[in-house]
């Protein structure tokens, strides 16, 4: 598997409960690089932007709502098929059928507060990262265990 970055965003409602530490520390502890965190607020533009694929469609004027309304922590990591790795880590979309164990299984209440969202593919964490942060914010170092998680 190749190394690669993925973009994590933790929603308002993971942020309101208290769960950040919690989310980061999974990531961590499952041997992912954090390369770039912070707690933000999101802009309309920026909203508008990042939920483009879903402009046409009724929930679009919620989701801007509900990113905008309060801070989010946006965060980059960095490991061995990231995309995949968070994206089994966040569950399901649906919190309701998300496996225990996951993020959204373990902390989610509904389809629409979910806690989070990781990009799905290398392609969108590049637009995603790239939307969100500046290249000198991503940063570059070696973990101390790196030598010790890749064959």
């Amino acid at each position: 598997m190749a190394r690669d970055r993925t973009f994590v965003l933790l929603k308002p409602d993971a942020i309101h409960r208290g769960l950040v530490g919690e989310v980061v520390g999974r990531f961590e502890r499952r041997g992912l690089k954090l390369v770039a965190l912070k707690s933000m607020r999101v802009s309309r533009a920026l909203a508008e932007t990042y939920y483009a694929e879903h402009k046409r469609k009724p929930f679009f004027d919620g989701l801007v709502k509900y990113v905008t309304r309060s801070p989010v922590v946006a965060m980059v990591l960095e490991g061995e098929g990231a995309v995949g790795v968070v994206r089994k880590m966040m569950g399901t979309t649906n919190s309701a059928e998300a496996e225990p164990g996951t993020i959204r299984g373990d902390f989610g209440l509904t389809i629409g507060r979910n806690l989070i969202h990781g990009s799905d593919s290398p392609a969108s964490a590049k637009r995603e990262i790239d939307l969100f942060f500046r290249r000198e914010e991503l940063l570059e170092y070696e973990r101390i265990d790196e030598g010790w998680l890749a064959e």
